[in-house]
């Protein structure tokens, strides 16, 4: 290979994940509870490479002057921003209910679907995406066109939308968000990395390497919705002046969060900021393995460390549209709280916490207990569940005040929701001006979906997997549709309708199909009713080669049993 090629990767185990590789996980979810979603990039099925250079084409640069578009291709900056800013999504996404004339984001799990469905429907948007989506069809696009790529999941994601390098964070006197807030900090949000040199940078290698391209469509660049190439190591430096769009990453990774209060007469009051809660477990998928990498170093010095702070006041400086906020120091808190689980959250269930207050001093304390549905933009939605109560706290002595939050209140809000936001606003009575505020993000585990096949197998020939699903709840559940997905595996999306399933009765389906390309392979399946929402499973299938030449196949046939 060209050591000078632009986009040259030097380790051949890299090469292999980073380019080669037609499945990997995108990590969802938030900090405390990181969830795996199996994706099929599907880069080198048959008619990808026809598509993604049909994408290059249909973007507005080469339809207004091809030949300048055509000369520039050569050239992976340009190339990731035209990928990142008209893809097959633009602009399908959307961030809410309801998905009618399209597919919920969450259906989702490979690129190649979207991708054909934009071609063969004469280049009309693909309805709907979300961040993940969005990022692993660019990893798809970027691998085909042989730039080195990899999807990065952020959790605890600011939008900053004023470049200020702060994040302010407003919650009632009641203790509720508000739902009109200008920033917003996300559970999570997923861009991609893509390998390439930086000589418009700089004159040596300072700035190569590693490129954040974030395809969903947030704040403006240069008059479109498009972020990057944004150079890491200029991130991890705070190097904020240089192009493209690193104030905004930046502060995605490592602003400052300030926490207030909004007050009836118009006013508010700062709770406390937080240099450490934004950018938490920067994750992707290990080379070579089925695990996650936290890469949180490659964007940030430690938290709370000296030289965090220096990089922080750099990325100011450099910024200079905005000058450090001066905040004076707050005191130390009268009054200690936290929430904390008392059993592991699980969809279909109770949801049981508790309150800890401590105190060195006697106090008589009004406590407001919220829990609010929220999307995962940080979005807030309805409000589920609401508790006031008076207590006396003991100088010196701990107190537990027991949450329980029932499936029946939060089950249907968290079909289009994907967490739980439970707050605790405590005001002392002898100084109600005072507020004390804690938060917890509740994402209730789902139930599994279980897929069965031999671990290896032969291309061509047909072998059949099983995938089993158990309904955990006390009802009925209804309208259930299993879809089933795999580069290699299965040559078109396979779909099985279960009408109805009760109390736990348990689906088994039996799915015969013939693998037709030898390698690593993932199967996926999704499993989507009116109780929950598309429940994802997986299962990995080592194809080894056969030179029988076979078409393939693929059927099924399912039936449902009794637990």
């Amino acid at each position: 290979m060209d050591k000078e090629d632009w986009v040259h990767l030097p380790e051949e185990a890299e090469r292999q994940e980073y380019v080669m590789a037609e499945e990997g996980i995108i990590y969802r979810g938030s900090a405390d509870r990181i969830g795996p979603l199996a994706w099929n990039f599907g880069q080198f099925e048959e008619d990808m490479v026809d598509i993604c250079m049909k994408l290059l084409d249909m973007n507005p640069k080469c339809l207004r002057d091809p030949a300048e578009d055509f000369s520039a291709r050569c050239n992976p900056i340009y190339v990731g921003r035209v990928v990142q800013c008209y893809g097959p999504w633009y602009p399908g996404g959307r961030w809410q209910t309801p998905y009618s004339g399209g597919v919920a984001p969450t259906k989702w799990s490979s690129s190649v679907d979207i991708l054909r469905r934009w071609y063969k429907s004469y280049y009309s948007p693909v309805k709907y995406g979300q961040c993940w989506v969005f990022a692993g069809v660019m990893c798809t696009v970027l691998r085909c066109l042989g730039i080195p790529c990899r999807v990065v999941s952020n959790f605890q994601s600011a939008h900053d939308t004023d470049k200020s390098l702060t994040i302010d964070e407003y919650y009632t006197d009641q203790g509720v968000r508000p739902k009109e807030s200008h920033d917003s900090v996300w559970n999570f949000h997923v861009w991609v990395e893509g390998w390439m040199k930086r000589p418009d940078l700089s004159g040596d290698s300072t700035y190569d390497g590693w490129q954040v391209l974030d395809p969903t469509p947030q704040e403006q660049s240069s008059g479109v919705f498009c972020c990057g190439p944004c150079p890491v190591k200029a991130v991890l430096e705070g190097h904020t002046d240089l192009k493209y769009d690193i104030p905004f990453v930046f502060a995605e990774v490592n602003a400052d969060q300030v926490i207030w209060m909004l007050m009836r007469d118009g006013s508010k009051h700062r709770l406390h900021t937080d240099s450490s809660q934004i950018g938490q477990k920067i994750s992707t998928k290990a080379v070579g393995a089925y695990r996650r990498e936290d890469i949180t170093a490659s964007y940030k010095y430690p938290e709370v460390s000296k030289k965090e702070r220096l990089v922080f006041e750099e990325a100011v400086r450099r910024g200079n549209e905005h000058k450090p906020r001066p905040e004076l120091p707050l005191n130390p808190p009268a009054l200690k709280l936290e929430i904390t689980d008392e059993k592991e959250s699980i969809t279909g269930q109770d949801l049981e916490l508790s309150l800890l207050l401590h105190s060195e001093h006697l106090q008589e304390l009004s406590v407001q207990i919220n829990a609010q549905a929220m999307r995962y933009t940080g979005v807030p939605d309805s409000l589920v569940y609401r508790e006031e109560k008076d207590v006396l706290l003991q100088p010196k002595q701990d107190l537990k005040i027991s949450i329980r939050i029932p499936f029946s209140l939060y089950g249907t809000k968290m079909l289009d929701n994907s967490s739980l936001k439970v707050s605790a606003l405590v005001h002392d009575k002898q100084h109600p001006g005072d507020g004390y505020l804690a938060v917890k993000n509740i994402i209730p585990q789902e139930p599994t979906i279980t897929i069965q096949a031999p671990s290896t197998c032969e291309q061509f020939t047909e072998m059949t997997a099983e995938v089993i699903f158990e309904n955990p709840i006390s009802s009925t559940v209804k309208n259930g549709i299993l879809t089933l997905t795999g580069s290699g595996l299965l040559s078109h999306t396979v779909v099985a309708r279960i009408p109805v399933l009760k109390a736990d009765q348990r689906v088994r389906l039996q799915i015969p199909f013939t693998p037709y390309r030898a390698g690593s392979r993932k199967l996926m399946a999704d499993f989507d009713c009116d109780t929950f929402r598309d429940m994802k499973g997986s299962c990995n299938v080592e194809v080894k080669p056969n030179l029988v030449v076979c078409p393939p196949c693929t059927t099924f046939n399912g039936f449902i049993s009794g637990a």
